[in-house]
This record gives structure tokens, sequence and C-alpha cells, in this order.
């Protein structure tokens, strides 16, 4: 096989997909007082901002830590919403996924999944797409999501194009070995609107037949079943089974309220083929019983009742077994609903009508209704796990993983991250949002969350064109952007002025727009543990400070930054260019007093 063989593979190509991009430049994240609101220390955040900045600014802190990622990116299929440029150029679209997904892919941790909602226009591209970054093998399902009902649905021309009702959810593992099952998804359906459906579609509805007396329960005998466990066999004296119908004569009662009040005694007799079953009727006819109604007690060694004292009726010379309304549904409030177990098509249309009402915000074509983000949580997550949204939109999945007792990270770079979110999150904070999964979840309130814009570039060019320290940063966010830029976490000691962040226990970074002598340098030697090193970070220092110390390593600001990566790109949802080209700045430049007292009039120091 050829060299040129053997490099070949099966991907999806665009214009500009190799074309050489400029690193981002890792932001930091300034708190919003105004916008944070109530409990600060609960872990959850609001971020206004570009969202591929953001992710870039969350990857050192959150990689490998968020357990399910939701997002609902633009569709770009011409449309566009009100909030979003959501008609770019195809190739440039792929692009800005791709760089978005490829972040995404990084804080993902390795038991978690993402879950990407997307149009039919889109669609396939998008999966190729993510079969790159996240690799074909940890490829889940495509989720198929009714939004629509088809009268209403929207499409293409009348004479070619089908009505459309349906979006897609790619989910993908991010390490499908170690993929948890998902929790089972149920559509609950009031029980009264399942017959009421069978008797419009003339679909047969068999549970008709309501046990209303019990009976007096005498005891019989005693078989057992095929591992040898005791079964025992009771007769049913004086038992009093009545139709739907007869109790709706004999109480005056609706169909709806016979539903209602006999819910947990409605029962359709079936002649199901059970070895149980068998033995019973042995019973049966061995002893010659005539009683039409007999139950019996075991523990079932499988089946929804495995492991539990279970008690089943059986009814007439054929002992057809009573199968109960009650075990395809579930009680909730005191109301029956069936309980249909989802595979990968999802019919949200009865969630859609109240969908505007949601949050008390209003959103345009872009909204997702609580209940979906729910079912997903639901599925993939439990209480204090953490939910990212870098399309965060209206503040949806915010708001249900805040009322779930999810942590959570909302990205938004409109302003209706101020005019659809914040109010959005703190009335859910309040207890006044009544809407969405609300009394579903008994959520009364609590809890809080932090709102953080991002911090502008470090770097800003002057009027000569050089980039020079951003006057907008002070002294604590220029510490802390360093420590971000070499990969530490800061964390200001107060106890020892230069430990400004840390790497490892003996490791930490010192930021400061001071002139660094080699007296200075000295004192601070002086305070270090023979085992802790120590960066430097200054505008300009004496010459002999370079190599004075083999545990300490001074480097000048900016040209310790220059060609790192791009600055001064505050939006990247537009375009995207290639990264300047910046001349090389000379760190052997000595003239550090002229260095000093130019880069004192760009920065302010608090």
């Amino acid at each position: 096989m050829s060299q040129d063989r053997k490099l070949q593979k099966l991907e999806l190509t665009w214009v500009g997909k190799y074309d050489e991009k400029p690193a981002l430049e890792p932001r930091i994240l300034i708190e919003n007082p105004e916008y944070s609101y109530g409990n600060g220390d609960t872990g959850n955040m609001l971020i206004h901002g570009d969202n591929l900045l953001a992710l870039k600014a969350l990857e050192q802190e959150y990689s490998g830590k968020v357990k399910c990622i939701y997002i609902d990116p633009p569709y770009n299929t011409g449309h566009a919403f009100e909030y979003y440029d959501d008609g770019i150029e195809h190739s440039l679209w792929l692009s800005l996924m791709r760089g978005r997904l490829q972040l995404l892919h990084n804080l993902l941790c390795d038991s978690g999944s993402i879950w990407i909602q997307i149009d039919d226009e889109e669609q396939a591209y998008l999966k190729v797409l993510c079969d790159e970054v996240f690799g074909r093998n940890n490829f889940v399902n495509m989720i198929s999501v009714n939004m629509k009902n088809t009268a209403g649905a929207s499409g293409g021309g009348e004479d070619k194009r089908l009505k459309k009702n349906c979006e897609y959810i790619l989910v993908y593992a991010k390490n499908y070995s170690f993929l948890p099952v998902f929790a089972s998804a149920y559509e609950y359906t009031e029980m009264y609107e399942v017959v009421q459906r069978y008797r419009k579609e003339g679909v047969n509805w068999h549970y008709t037949s309501v046990l209303v007396y019990e009976g007096e329960k005498e005891y019989l005998t005693s078989t057992v079943d095929g591992e040898g466990q005791e079964i025992k066999v009771y007769i049913r004296r004086n038992a009093i089974i009545k139709s739907v119908n007869q109790i709706i004569k004999d109480e005056g009662l609706t169909e709806k309220e016979v539903y209602y009040k006999y819910s947990s005694r409605i029962f359709e007799a079936k002649d199901a083929q059970t070895s149980i079953r068998t033995r019973i009727i042995d019973v049966r006819n061995k002893l010659s019983v005539n009683d039409d109604l007999i139950s019996i007690e075991y523990v079932p060694r499988s089946g929804r009742n495995k492991g539990r004292l279970y008690e089943q009726f059986y009814k007439g010379e054929k002992c057809r077994l009573f199968a109960w309304l009650k075990d395809i549904g579930e009680v909730v409030d005191g109301v029956l609903y069936k309980k249909d177990l989802q595979g990968t098509y999802w019919n949200l249309t009865s969630h859609i009508n109240n969908l505007t009402k949601e949050g008390s915000v209003v959103f345009p074509n872009g909204k997702k209704p609580e209940y979906l983000i729910n079912r997903i949580l639901q599925m993939t997550t439990e209480e204090g796990d953490l939910v990212l949204d870098s399309f965060l939109g209206s503040g949806t999945t915010a708001a249900v993983a805040h009322k779930m007792g999810r942590r959570y990270i909302g990205v938004e770079l409109g302003d209706h991250a101020y005019t659809h979110c914040f109010p959005r999150l703190k009335k859910v904070v309040d207890g006044t949002d009544q809407g969405g999964i609300t009394k579903s979840q008994n959520w009364k309130g609590g809890g809080g969350f932090k709102f953080y814009e991002l911090a502008p570039s470090l770097l800003k060019e002057d009027k000569f064109g050089n980039l020079v320290i951003n006057k907008e940063y002070n002294a604590d966010m220029l510490a802390a952007a360093m420590a971000k830029q070499e990969g530490f976490t800061y964390s200001p000691d107060a106890g020892t002025y230069w430990k400004q962040g840390y790497s490892s226990e003996t490791d930490f970074i010192y930021t400061t727009t001071q002139f660094m002598t080699a007296e200075n340098l000295a004192a601070i030697h002086e305070t270090m543990g023979a085992e802790e090193s120590l960066l430097i970070c200054c505008t300009s220092f004496q010459k002999e400070c370079r190599s004075a110390f083999p545990n300490i390593t001074i480097k000048k600001i900016p040209q310790m930054l220059l060609g790192r990566c791009e600055f001064g790109k505050d939006d990247y949802s537009l375009n995207i260019i290639d990264m300047p080209q910046i001349e090389d700045y000379d760190e052997d430049f000595e003239d550090e007093d002229n260095v000093q007292e130019e880069q004192s009039d760009d920065m302010t120091l608090f």
C-alpha cells in the first residue's frame, strides 16, 4: 500500500478548514456584582461574552469536570433569530462550530456526554464534524424531537418540501467506555386522555373492569415456583367486580371520575402464558375450587416486583390473570398517568403550547421547553453534577439545572444575558418562577449564581501599533491574567505578597509592574523556602536579575507574551482571521528605565 493511500481518511472538508488559526487568548473572568444574585458559593456561573473566548477562559479550571453539555447553536438556515447572526456562510459556520466543539470536548469529564440540538439543514454535516471531534466510536444516538404539530409546522415550498416538525439531538460521549447507562426516560400522559385517544382512533381499550371489593381473604394452600419458593394461595369470598359503565350508572359518576377514583383497581383479565398461572390452575382443579376469585402471594425473582412480596389475582376456571392499569402508569399528585418508555423519538408538542410563558421571558424561535432539558439532565446527571450550555439563549438550561439541584455554567454573548437570563434566574432563586418544571420538581427557591464578564484583551495596540498592557487592567487583573497565561492557579496569599498563584505546592508566580532591582530580588529570595521556585513577570528589571538565583525565573511583560496568542480580538462569532505577524522583541533589551517609563503610562495600579 502506498504512503499516500495510508494517509487517506474519511472526513468532512470545507474552505478554510486547514488554514492556520491564531491561538485563543486565555482571558480571565471578572465578576459583575450588579448581576450576581443569591448565594454566591454555589458554583453557578452566568458569563456574558463571546462563547469561544469564554470556553477558553474556563478550560484551565474546568477541563474534565463537566458531566453534561447541552447546546442549541444557531442552525445556519437563513431564518435568522432576532438575537443571532444565523445566516453565515456554510464553511464559516463549520469552522466556528469546530473550534467550539473542540473546547467543549476538553471540558467534558470522561463519563460525560454532550447533547447538540440541530435541524435537518445542518444535521448531516454536524454529525460528521462531531465524529471527527469526539470520535465516531463515541456516538451514542440521534434523537428526533417533534417540536410542532404537523398542521402548524414550518417548511419550504408547498410544492416540493414536506412540512417540518422535527429537530434532532446528536448525543456523544466523551469516552463511551466510561459512559454510564442513561436513566430511562418516560413520557407521561394522563390515563383518561389515553382512553379517549384509543376510542377516537378505534383502538380497543381492555382496561374496563374494576375490583370494587377484594373479598374476604381465606388461606387455601401453598405451592412452589420453578425455583422451589413458596407461593401461598388464597380464596377471595364475596369479592365484587364491576365494569366501568356499571359504576358510572351505580354511583352517578362520569367516566373520567371513575378513572380518577378507581385508578388503582382497574384491570384487564388476560390469558397470560406463565408457569405460575399453570400451577394455580392445577391447584384449582385438584382442590375443586368453585370460587370465582383466587389470589396468591409470593416473592418474584425477576421483573418490576423482584425481591418483594407481591400479590396477584386470578379469575374464573381458566385463572385469567389480572393486569392492573396502575402497572402501566404512575400516580402523580393523585392522578394516574400512562408511563411510556422513550427511545429516539420524543414528541414534545404538548409542552410547546405554553412555551412563551416559561421563565417570563420572550425569545421568539429560539426557546426550548424546560421539560426537554429536564429529561436530558434526569437521564445523564445527579444532584451536584456540573452542567454547561454555551449558547444559553433565554436561560432555559440554567433555570432547569438550578431547579434540579445541578451546578451550571451558562454563556451568552448578547445583551439578553442581562435582559433574559439574569431576570429569569433571579426569579428561580426567589421562588417566584412558577412555570416549566417548577411544580414537578417541587421547587420553592434558594441558591444563587455569580455573573461574570470576559475581561478585555490583556494587550492592546498603542498609537504606534505596538502591543502594550491594556490600561483597563489593574494590578489584580494583571496578576490573574499572567497566572492564567502561564498555567498557574491564581490564589493570592495574604501573608506572602509574592505568592499570587501556584502550579504546585512549591512553584509560585508573582506579577508586578514595578521595576525589579537586584536588591528587590534578593529580598524575595530570603523569604523563599529551600524547595520553592518562583516565576516573576514584570515590565522591566535590571539585567543582573536574570541569573541571580537558580530557583527564580524573571520575564518581561509584554515581550514574553508576543506571538503566543491573538490579542485584541473580542468577537469570534462573525469571522476568522489569521494571526497577524508580530515582530519579535529583543528580550535582552537593557534600557529598563525606558521600558518602565513607557509601561507606567499604560498601567494604573489600584
